[in-house]
């Protein structure tokens, strides 16, 4: 409006809005303030879009808050919206499936002991799953384990085939990894060959695992998993088609490892899978044993026992009730 209107003072086109000298100041540095916080945050998204190309809003927003702190106050998850739509930088959400599974064989199917319960703990349920990652004329395979507590990837390979000893592999991972190896376990998977396997089974078994499996091949048995691979191919690059084994296995250890140690989970009050396993086992350690004030005072009980000059002066005395003399 000044650069406008130059030949009216300050005073004047305050006057006509009702507004004072200082009001006007105060808005204009309010803008200012609000144009570099602004363009920070945008800096800032684009560095974590570099490598979380397809992360959410909200977790966006989440991990801003916690880096930057009372700077990002006043920008609420609305203003945030509106800011990534202004530059662009909303994603549009894919929607891909495949079918993985070969449930046709002669291998025993356990029943689905999981029932779509939530588990309490980490390490007290194990999701798996298989999907497809794709390099030039032909695809791959990536065998997934996932801790459905914590979110976290405890085991994966990366395959030419979707054989038992790939899912053996990943699984192996997994058990190697723990850091609860004397709490209880259950492995969730569909009723594919591999799962389904003697080599697979006898492995679980082995290490007193429990077995469960989907009882109608809704993908909704298997949430976690599938939810995952969304994850991995939308938000971190595995969805491209890349060169070769090679490269394919580089993008999926950076993915595996951003996604553990770096991106929030809202079902996990906005923290990540790692700070999540971790976290709970700091939480739930036994506390140690009170010990005994020394310096309190013990209470004495009159004791039975009679002390070895007592015993002398009772013998002299019945000496000398036998004795008259």
């Amino acid at each position: 409006m000044k650069g406008t209107y130059r030949a009216i003072s300050l005073d004047r086109l305050c006057r006509l809005f009702g507004k004072s000298r200082q009001s006007y100041y105060k808005q204009n540095n309010r803008q200012q303030q609000a144009d570099v916080r602004n363009q920070l945050v945008l800096e800032r998204v684009r560095e974590i879009r570099q490598h979380s190309h397809r992360m959410g809003t909200l977790k966006l927003r989440h991990i801003l808050s916690r880096e930057m702190g009372d700077a990002i106050r006043g920008l609420g998850r609305d203003a945030f919206f509106r800011l990534l739509r202004t530059n662009r930088l909303l994603i549009k959400p894919k929607k891909r499936y495949a079918i993985s599974t070969q449930s046709d064989h002669r291998f025993k199917k356990w029943p689905d002991l999981v029932q779509r319960k939530q588990p309490e703990r980490p390490e007290q349920l194990w999701v798996s799953d298989i999907t497809y990652v794709r390099i030039k004329h032909r695809w791959l395979y990536l065998c997934l384990i996932t801790d459905a507590f914590s979110r976290k990837i405890v085991g994966y390979k990366l395959t030419h085939s979707p054989t038992t000893k790939a899912c053996l592999a990943a699984l192996r991972m997994a058990i190697t990894t723990r850091l609860y190896p004397e709490m209880k376990l259950m492995h969730h998977s569909d009723r594919g060959i591999q799962y389904c396997s003697v080599a697979y089974v006898n492995t679980l078994q082995a290490h007193d695992i429990a077995i469960s499996m989907t009882a109608s091949g809704s993908p909704y048995d298997n949430a976690v998993a599938e939810r995952l691979n969304g994850i991995l191919k939308h938000e971190y690059h595995m969805e491209d088609t890349f060169d070769d084994y090679s490269e394919a296995l580089r993008q999926l250890v950076k993915a595996v490892d951003i996604y553990n140690n770096f991106r929030p989970h809202m079902s996990c009050n906005m923290l990540s899978p790692q700070e999540v396993h971790q976290s709970w086992k700091i939480e739930n350690q036994p506390k140690p044993p009170k010990r005994r004030n020394q310096n309190a005072r013990v209470k004495s009980k009159p004791s039975t026992e009679v002390n070895h000059h007592q015993k002398k002066t009772m013998k002299s005395k019945n000496k000398n009730k036998d004795n008259p003399i």
